[in-house]
């Protein structure tokens, strides 16, 4: 057994022990009888006198078995042995009521060893083993689900969740999928086929007599933790769009309870949850919550229905272009509630623009932030993160007559509709069986939100005594029905409120069942006078399973050949989604100029768009090391820039010196074309030695390039690697390509129509090392492409080219690049961790088979003077590192311009705010202004 697993399981059986002779000694008053001699399970070589839980024999080989019981995130499985001892004193008191104890692996995070919980005195000391969860039983190449395929139909109006056609999504596997471990040592390999079904045939057994709780009948197993993301990657856990934000780190979570669960923990999807949980309070939360909801103490079983119809209500409404222009005499006045994230600051203020005028109220619901108590008047942030908006229903009902969770008509068009029907609510419902509905909402399952994550727990029932309906989460309700949610404390808003408290999204549900239910059904209109832009193809990619437990489907942006949809339809609309400026800006200025007329000629920025993803108060803890390392590099490109075209000889008034990390960084797109970073950052003025504000417009170069002399083959239109690869819109959300040595490149490839064909990818590394090849069948309608290699890390820094050939024909190329970091932590990287970070993975061999016979056929010599170089820069640190990185980084960005934020003793350096490019240039079309005479901003 290697050194490195048996301290640490000898580590967990002594501290075991040790809570054990805590657990006794708070019972000598009572002693307890001597527990039966039980088969138990240890670490190979651990001494007799260790005391463990009892462990059922057979599943002594589960737990040897690496794809089974054993977490991969432990490395290879220890060898174990079963002998046959005495409990310790007060074991025998879980066996005695009826429960079985077992060794618990449920609780294991990425990396951690087993811990026992804590016994705290005489109430929890029977308790100690029943609430330790077993280990699941193998399953066999993926996972299962009892849940029966259903048909294929078109069309949905849940707007976030589950549209009709997404029915063939295996919700069972909740846990984020991860590579196969490279290298795995010999412990850790996968048993033969046959030992494996002999193995899953001595647990079933063991699995038909155990009892099953109403948590433990979902179609999922548990699942092994995930894998952790280096701080050094690129990826991170931040907001949307910023790719480069830092993941917390891959240390392991600890596994103790500050309270042992009140019960046994046996269903799958709980001990999964556990496992995968990384805080001691996040797992505390689901101990107790599964506890309670098993103990009958959580969700309601019984609710009272209100409604006097029977069946469902739906008020017909009639679109009458007319009667929406007449103004009435007493018009309605709306709360709007906006709930945002992410950084799209200036796409939030050109809507808000948009919908403004002084007679309504406008709620900003802002996911995960803090804000001010007091906000100012007319003007409110929701403070509640929760996803049922309760907390805005109560700051709206002062002057309300409408709440609206938000492009829409014109503003007055909307209060003349909204004033004729000022007694109805509206809502979209699902419009299909309810049964089927609950399920693939999964209405009849358990979630709890900790951790940043929404975690699945198991079944449960739909409360008796009323019907569930829900639909979108994007409403229009009036004043009456929200006072009646908001204040009430009947049978049926206390319970729905209750039972919606442990739902995945809520919203979607929550106000539609309590409207069906209550005294208000008849108010009820089944239109939430919103377009949304579903495309089945391309928005069910379960791309959301890394926070949450679920897989479901999100609708597509709106692009310019969409427009014809807003001039098309036949019921009442208003409001449409989604839009994106980092995706299409084009069709949002199309819609703002068919509503509110085109603003005057030459008013700048109308093209062009700015997004945050970088700002001072954000602190560098928010970057990768990656992001952190281009950002620094791309500021002194930018000095090198001002030095060369601005200074003159003899003079320093034009040269500068870098100082601290850079202040701010945006996204730049002009024409809906990526243009590059701009990085505002501090530098020293050399004549003058003051502090100057700068910043630095970088441009990626363009680096496809279509082989010379071209082929035949036609198809291939574009290629490109990055990661963050987002399948529903088609484009990398790591905009820019800022890969460093721990990512994991995605390459991407763009076709046109044609015959079905087979290509062939070939990646190959800074120094011609052909790291991998594999082929791909593009059939005729294929538009896209993309694959990740399972390449070794850590990848050798440098320019990569990934080719691409048909029939071993080069086709084109494209290159990235792979850059060096000058940070690890966001500290000066150390000269241990270049070595080890920028000389590329073991041996040079970045999968398990040698491609190295393809280097004559492909014309890719390796140079041993190459080769020697690039293990001289791995082990370069400090301006010598720099050096290296600004060359490479200078190979593939160009620094396009330079200005200045405020003073300045350059006399040629222009001012930001009077360039087209800078993020401080004039943006009139998300500038709000001051309020017209007519009330309105826009």
């Amino acid at each position: 057994m290697p050194s490195n697993l048996l301290s640490p399981e000898r580590e967990v059986l002594a501290e075991f022990k040790t809570v054990a002779e805590a657990g006794a000694t708070a019972h000598l008053a009572n002693p307890l009888p001597a527990a039966p001699a039980l088969q138990v399970l240890v670490p190979a070589g651990a001494p007799d006198s260790v005391l463990v839980a009892p462990l059922p024999v057979q599943l002594s080989a589960v737990a040897r078995e690496c794809s089974g019981g054993w977490p991969k995130c432990l490395g290879p499985a220890p060898a174990w042995e079963t002998r046959r001892k005495h409990l310790a004193p007060g074991f025998g008191l879980a066996q005695r009521a009826g429960h079985s104890g077992y060794l618990g692996m449920g609780n294991l995070g990425s990396g951690a060893s087993p811990t026992w919980p804590a016994l705290q005195g005489p109430d929890t000391l029977a308790q100690s083993l029943s609430h330790v969860p077993l280990l699941s039983r193998p399953l066999q190449d993926g996972y299962l689900s009892h849940r029966p395929k259903e048909k294929v139909r078109t069309d949905s109006n849940n707007e976030n969740s589950v549209p009709k056609d997404f029915e063939n999504v295996d919700n069972s596997n909740f846990a984020p999928r991860t590579q196969k471990q490279k290298n795995q040592p010999e412990l850790a390999k996968k048993p033969p086929s046959r030992q494996k079904e002999l193995l899953r045939r001595k647990a079933e057994p063991q699995e038909r007599g155990k009892g099953h709780s109403l948590l433990g009948r979902g179609p999922s197993d548990a699942v092994p933790p995930g894998e952790s993301t280096a701080a050094n990657s690129s990826r991170g856990k931040a907001a949307p769009r910023q790719p480069h934000a830092r993941k917390s780190g891959g240390s392991s979570p600890e596994s103790k309870y500050d309270q042992p669960p009140k019960c046994e923990i046996s269903g799958k999807e709980a001990i999964s949850a556990l496992s995968r949980s990384k805080s001691k309070h996040c797992r505390q939360q689901i101990g107790e919550t599964y506890c309670r909801h098993k103990l009958g103490l959580l969700m309601p079983e019984r609710v009272t229905r209100f409604c006097p119809l029977e069946g469902k209500a739906n008020k017909n409404v009639q679109w009458d272009e007319d009667s929406v222009e007449y103004m009435p005499a007493n018009p309605v006045r709306i709360a709007f509630v906006l709930v945002v994230h992410g950084r799209a600051s200036r796409q939030l203020q050109r809507m808000f623009k948009a919908i403004y005028h002084k007679d309504h109220f406008y709620y900003i619901h802002v996911d995960k932030v803090r804000v001010l108590p007091s906000p100012q008047p007319g003007l409110a942030l929701c403070p509640s993160p929760h996803p049922v908006p309760i907390r805005c229903l109560e700051c709206t009902l002062w002057t309300l007559t409408f709440f609206l969770v938000c492009f829409h008509r014109t503003n007055d068009q909307l209060v003349a509709f909204l004033s004729r029907y000022r007694d109805m609510n509206f809502l979209k419902s699902h419009g299909r069986d309810n049964a089927r509905f609950i399920r693939k909402q999964g209405l009849d399952r358990l979630f709890l939100e900790c951790d940043a994550h929404m975690w699945r727990l198991g079944d449960r029932r739909i409360p008796e005594g009323i019907a569930v309906d829900g639909g979108s989460d994007w409403f229009l309700l009036n004043r009456k029905f929200v006072e009646y949610v908001t204040f009430s404390t009947d049978d049926l808003v206390t319970k729905m409120k209750q039972f919606y408290s442990y739902t995945l999204l809520p919203a979607e549900s929550f106000f539609h069942t309590v409207l069906e239910n209550s005294p208000h059904c008849d108010t009820m209109v089944d239109n939430n006078l919103r377009i949304t832009n579903w495309n089945r193809k391309l928005g069910c990619k379960c791309q959301y399973k890394h926070i949450v437990d679920w897989c479901g489907c999100s609708p597509n942006d709106f692009k310019p050949q969409d427009f014809h949809r807003f001039q098309q339809t036949a019921r009442p609309t208003f409001f449409a989604r989604k839009f994106e400026a980092v995706v299409n800006q084009e069709i949002i200025g199309q819609l703002d100029y068919y509503l509110y007329g085109n603003y005057p000629a030459g008013t700048p920025g109308l093209r062009s768009y700015w997004e945050n993803v970088y700002d001072e108060p954000d602190g560098v803890q928010s970057l990768s090391d990656v992001a952190l390392t281009l950002y620094h590099s791309f500021a002194r490109l930018g000095l090198r820039r001002a030095e060369a075209s601005l200074h003159t000889d003899g003079e320093n008034s034009c040269r500068y010196y870098p100082m601290g990390h850079p202040a701010s960084v945006h996204l730049y797109f002009l024409a809906d074309r990526f243009q590059g970073f701009l990085v505002k950052h501090h530098a020293t003025n050399l004549a003058v030695s003051k502090l100057e504000t700068l910043e630095t417009w970088v441009m990626p170069k363009k680096v496809f390039k279509v082989a010379s002399p071209p082929s035949d083959f036609g198809r291939l239109q574009f290629s490109e690697v990055g990661t963050d690869w987002d399948a529903k819109e088609r484009l990398f959300r790591n905009f820019g390509g800022l890969l460093g040595p721990l990512d994991e490149p995605v390459g991407m490839q763009k076709w046109g129509k044609g015959p079905n064909v087979t290509v062939t990818v070939v990646w190959v590394d800074p120094v011609n090392i052909i790291a991998a090849t594999y082929d791909i069948l593009i059939e005729s309608t294929a538009e896209f492409t993309h694959y990740k290699p399972p390449l070794n890390l850590p990848l050798r820094p440098g320019v990569w080219t990934v080719k691409i050939l048909h029939h071993w024909v080069p086709v084109a190329e494209t290159r990235f690049l792979v850059a060096p970091l000058t940070f690890s932590n966001r500290q000066p990287i150390k000269p241990e961790e270049t070595l080890k970070l920028h000389n590329g993975p073991p041996r040079s061999a970045y999968m398990e088979q040698s491609f190295q016979s393809l280097n004559p056929v492909l014309s890719l010599p390796i140079s041993p003077a190459q080769v020697e170089q690039a293990g001289r820069n791995a082990a370069a640190t400090g301006t010598a590192l720099e050096g290296w990185l600004d060359s490479l980084v200078g190979s593939m960005w160009a620094a396009m311009d330079v200005c200045s934020t405020g003073p300045t003793a350059c006399p040629v350096m222009q001012s930001c705010s009077h360039t087209a490019w800078s993020s401080l240039s004039p943006d009139p079309k998300s500038e709000l202004g001051a309020v017209k005479p007519d009330g309105r901003l826009r």
